[in-house]
């Protein structure tokens, strides 16, 4: 199984409009992130779509994807979803629809501000086209099967929306997340690869884990390698993995790490 970050930064990206800081002006094409996605993919060619940002055409061309199974939406705030109209290529070459799995709030709220999407009796016009998008829901805890993998859902709190990481195998994702309440971290527990989100260094955030919040979470769970996404222009990749302890690391755009299936792991 191989995990590809897709988008490692928070609402605004990375550059930032605007911005002269230092690592928006930076040269390390690392810190150029852009919105929050991933791809979960195997060696036969399944993938699982983490999220739809706003540059998600630019990620999947970027990475060459030309397949996706399903969608998992951690959550529906706009740098997560907003790009949900470039899944309608795959559903155009496919001839069916592509399988998004979101939370039961989330849902009503999909089918409300994309209705020209989920309204079956909303019709592109001759000669265009619209993406077709069948939903599921999400229930905490209770396994699904995407790409013939299992999947477990897993809720954080996110201010006051709730937020759906998930398990498959020895790989834990978590992004948005402020704390991994108890059912969280049981369910968590002995992942040998863990992506929790960090924005920065100090200055705790009411919604968000900050650095230090998703280093002590790492610790917590002992995972073998811990990556943090969701980065600010606070930090530059260079400096941020100067001052990372042993087996945690900054991911970036574009990052591909490979997880073992259990039983090619070391006992």
């Amino acid at each position: 199984m191989r995990l590809t970050f897709l988008g490692t930064g928070t609402s605004f990206g990375i550059p930032v409009v605007g911005c002269d800081c230092a690592v928006c002006a930076s040269l390390d094409p690392r810190d150029q992130r852009t919105r929050h996605s991933a791809l979960i993919s195997w060696e036969d060619g399944r993938n699982v779509l983490v999220d739809t940002p706003p540059e998600l055409r630019l990620q999947l061309v970027r990475e060459g994807v030309r397949r996706v199974d399903a969608v998992w939406y951690t959550h529906l705030h706009a740098d997560h979803l907003h790009g949900i109209d470039d899944l309608r290529i795959f559903s155009l070459r496919s001839e069916e629809s592509v399988p998004a799995y979101a939370s039961r709030d989330a849902r009503s709220v999909l089918e409300r501000r994309f209705d020209y999407i989920f309204d079956g009796s909303i019709r592109p016009d001759p000669g265009s086209s619209k993406p077709q998008v069948s939903l599921h829901t999400l229930e905490a805890g209770r396994p699904i099967t995407l790409g013939g993998a299992r999947f477990v859902p897993i809720e954080v709190p996110h201010g006051s929306l709730r937020v759906f990481g998930f398990r498959v195998g020895d790989l834990g994702y978590v992004t948005d997340a402020k704390r991994l309440p108890p059912e969280a971290m049981e369910a968590l527990a002995g992942v040998r690869v863990m992506v929790l989100n960090a924005l920065w260094w100090g200055n705790p955030h009411p919604t968000h884990f900050n650095i230090e919040e998703a280093l002590e979470t790492a610790t917590q769970l002992g995972a073998k390698r811990t990556f943090l996404t969701h980065l600010t222009h606070r930090v530059s990749h260079e400096d941020l993995s100067s001052r990372l302890p042993p087996g945690v690391f900054a991911a970036y755009d574009g990052l591909k790490v490979e997880i073992p299936d259990a039983s090619d792991l070391d006992p």
